[in-house]
């Protein structure tokens, strides 16, 4: 177990050393023995979590031992999408201001990278408005949390109008590498935009992508990032079929 909470402390040092994340924004994963729960860190800067931090949340988002540690208020969009998503291990929720742009316009935010095929084929986003009306756009409630999990469904990402993102994943490390990578696709589909039309990704390309990313193209990624995070690689065993590569 201390070894899964060490994962998740790396995962937020990753995400705040790569900038997707600053003094806001989250990282979460299912409970490894109660399947109905997760473990979220207490309200704090992720570059600043330590295992400490770290609580078990009910599927309801209720925390299970608070003590004097105040929750993050927006803990329900991960309790939301675990009730929706039984395969899904590990959520990010974060704010970075790349994708901001393409959650208040009707630029579609798609593939132009191959490294960023992960993010889904065209990611689309969910406006609290529609059915909450003027609110501070946090979600604070299950209600929002299971409207944006509906419209999330089965994708790997989401936009939040004027908020930020979710990514949901199989694992730690390919959400991770997914909310990255999203962070990169906005900013070069933008300086892409910028010069000229653009050539997307094809869904064929995207799925030829996809099927030859095995864990060695996550594990590959996690050791630089743990690198660059000052955080130890613990090393899992690289599958696929481009192990070699």
């Amino acid at each position: 177990m201390m070894d899964i909470l060490d994962e998740l402390v790396t995962a937020n040092r990753i995400l705040a050393r790569e900038g997707v994340v600053d003094s806001f924004g989250h990282v979460s994963i299912r409970h490894p023995d109660r399947p109905a729960h997760f473990l979220l860190s207490r309200a704090r800067a992720p570059e600043c979590i330590e295992v400490e931090d770290l609580m078990e949340f009910a599927a309801d988002g209720t925390p299970i031992d608070r003590a004097d540690r105040r929750p993050y208020a927006e803990r329900f969009i991960h309790a939301a999408v675990y009730e929706a998503r039984p395969h899904a291990l590990a959520v990010v929720h974060h704010h970075s201001p790349s994708v901001i742009p393409f959650s208040v316009t009707n630029a579609p935010l798609s593939p132009v990278m191959h490294m960023c095929a992960g993010i889904g084929a065209s990611v689309p986003t969910w406006d609290s408005r529609t059915r909450f009306g003027e609110t501070n756009l946090l979600v604070t409630n299950m209600a929002m949390g299971r409207d944006l999990a509906a419209a999330l469904g089965s994708r790997p990402s989401i936009l939040m109008r004027g908020h930020g993102a979710v990514v949901a994943g199989a694992s730690l490390r390919e959400v991770v590498f997914n909310s990255i990578y999203l962070q990169v696709n906005a900013d070069l589909q933008m300086k892409a935009a910028a010069l000229g039309s653009i050539t997307f990704l094809s869904d064929g390309e995207i799925a030829a992508v996809l099927r030859t990313r095995g864990s060695f193209t996550y594990e590959r990624a996690w050791e630089y990032w743990c690198h660059r995070a000052g955080r130890p690689y613990d090393a899992r065993p690289m599958e696929g079929p481009l192990a070699g590569a």
